[in-house]
């Protein structure tokens, strides 16, 4: 599959596809980012824009640069240029604590969670970032599962129940734009269906959430728009209504 260009000016187009450089009450906005492992040059100018209480896909296939993403935007890829703005404020020459005191939520693919402590130590754990973070009462009542296993350690939990788990971690600490990173990977179907519901009340209630997947299913009905991802670069951009006519294309992305 051929590399597009990277896309400079006020419109762009990728793939025949219209991007306007402005989206509704903008959150966040990335522009012509480069990120590098090493010598490795992972990110190839990359630009997009997520509006305040939108959820927003990045598809690709595994090493397209999805997860580079979400690490330059809270600034743990150590060596990346261009641009990153969390609410007009220009962060990517910030450390990662101070990024995190914008309002952002990473939830890394590998959870994290903190095995000798119990569910709730592992809740009241996090520093609280801004002000507006959920009381336990309002988790518990997202996440019934976490309620009823309170007491249990981190080590007794299902792979579910720490997915689980690490999300509610970062609504306590206040965060409102939140990097969700392969939340359905290797979980059961009733489980993915249940964090998909999650992901729809989380939506409800104004946050904003960018989720890498590669489970484009469970992605599909959740998100507005789609950011495809090809070698470091924005391939296309599907907005939910034109999904029904771009299954053939996303299936040659996606190596479906």
């Amino acid at each position: 599959m051929p590399r597009s260009r990277r896309i400079p000016g006020s419109w762009k187009r990728i793939w025949g596809v219209p991007m306007s450089d402005s989206v509704h009450n903008e959150m966040l906005r990335v522009d012509d980012l480069h990120a590098f492992y090493d010598e490795s040059h992972i990110l190839h100018g990359l630009s997009l824009a997520v509006g305040e209480g939108e959820v927003v896909t990045l598809l690709g296939r595994n090493g397209a640069g999805r997860t580079t993403i979400l690490k330059s935007i809270m600034g743990l890829v150590g060596r990346r240029t261009g641009s990153i703005k969390v609410n007009g404020i220009e962060t990517n020459r910030m450390p990662t604590h101070k990024i995190a005191r914008l309002g952002i939520g990473y939830c890394p693919e590998e959870r994290g969670i903190f095995s000798s402590l119990s569910v709730e130590e592992n809740l009241l754990l996090p520093l609280v970032v801004k002000p507006g973070g959920m009381p336990l009462t309002e988790i518990y009542d997202l996440f019934p599962n976490l309620r009823e296993r309170r007491h249990s350690m981190g080590t007794r939990l299902s792979g579910g129940e720490q997915q689980m788990l690490a999300m509610a971690r970062i609504l306590r600490t206040g965060a409102k734009l939140l990097l969700l990173d392969e939340i359905t990977e290797g979980l059961a179907p009733v489980i993915v269906q249940a964090l998909g519901q999650l992901i729809g009340k989380l939506k409800e209630k104004g946050f904003t959430i960018i989720l890498v997947e590669q489970n484009f299913h469970f992605a599909a009905d959740l998100a507005d728009r789609h950011y495809v991802i090809d070698r470091g670069l924005i391939a296309d951009l599907i907005t939910k209504e034109a999904l029904p006519s771009s299954t053939e294309k996303l299936n040659q992305y996606l190596g479906v």
